[in-house]
């Protein structure tokens, strides 16, 4: 297992960002024990933090050296800072536009992963869940499956909200200045549900989704919410709710489950 931390300039941020990888391709052959013969290129997962993490956070707190070994895929995982992986146009910040496409196309030139929509994908938690459906969905054709894990499936919730509002989390102005214009949320390709729509009048290929939740999760009824919405549209997809709460207990435990789904 090779680990990299990595900083390259990033022509969406205008600077340089950092990424962790980690590269299973110099296994320890144990004697008596069948050698693993590597089978071409790499496939890929990009794995986002939540809010109030960074781009360490999946190595500290979760097995995920262990799961990329066991089922041979590369594992990038950005700092998406606190802004829901979207792009802020503003100030030249593109976030969404540096995990759809910059950062796959810089790691695929640097490592030997494949370039196979089937074997690119996509995964995190909480803000990291949303960002991984949002930009999964937005890059469909980049991305052929989804992990999303105690999605923050926030934007019905704070569609239309009015600048006095505080919510547990954030305010108006930190929601505002994440999502934009919030009257305009709904319908707009920050928006889940719109997507699904879009790609679905296009006739494009949806990624296939796995979602988990727990059942004690503060974020359970959005995800279900969303479970629902894909269910009404016929939309692909699995759908976990089990005992847990919105902790890396449960993170550690469905990241696993979800790669395991994703390289059937």
């Amino acid at each position: 297992m090779a680990i990299f931390q990595a900083n390259f300039f990033a022509k969406t941020m205008k600077r340089p960002v950092c990424f962790n990888a980690l590269i299973p391709n110099d296994k320890f052959e144990i004697p008596g024990q069948e050698a693993q013969e590597a089978k071409g290129p790499l496939k890929s997962i990009y794995l986002l933090h939540g809010y109030s993490g960074n781009h360490m956070d999946w190595l500290t707190f979760t097995k995920i050296q262990e799961v990329s070994l066991k089922y041979n895929i590369a594992v990038f995982m950005p700092s998406g800072e606190n802004h829901f992986y979207l792009d802020d146009e503003d100030v030249g910040a593109y976030y969404g536009e540096l995990i759809g496409n910059e950062l796959v196309d810089y790691t695929r030139k640097t490592f030997n992963l494949s370039d196979k929509r089937e074997d690119t994908f996509i995964g995190g938690l909480s803000m990291g869940g949303y960002g991984a459906i949002r930009n999964g969905l937005k890059y469909s054709e980049r991305f052929g499956r989804i992990i999303a894990l105690s999605s923050a499936l926030i934007t019905n919730q704070i569609a239309g909200i009015t600048p006095d509002f505080k919510g547990p989390v954030a305010d108006y102005p930190y929601y505002r200045r994440v999502f934009g214009d919030l009257d305009e949320l709904l319908g707009s390709d920050k928006d889940p549900e719109a997507l699904i729509r879009g790609l679905k009048e296009r006739k494009a290929d949806i990624p296939k989704i796995y979602m988990a939740c727990g059942t004690e999760d503060f974020l359970l009824k959005e995800n279900r919410g969303l479970h629902e919405f894909l269910v009404s549209e016929n939309v692909e997809h699995t759908y976990v709710e089990d005992v847990g709460i919105h902790d890396w207990k449960f993170w550690n435990e469905y990241i696993e489950k979800g790669l395991a789904w994703a390289t059937e």
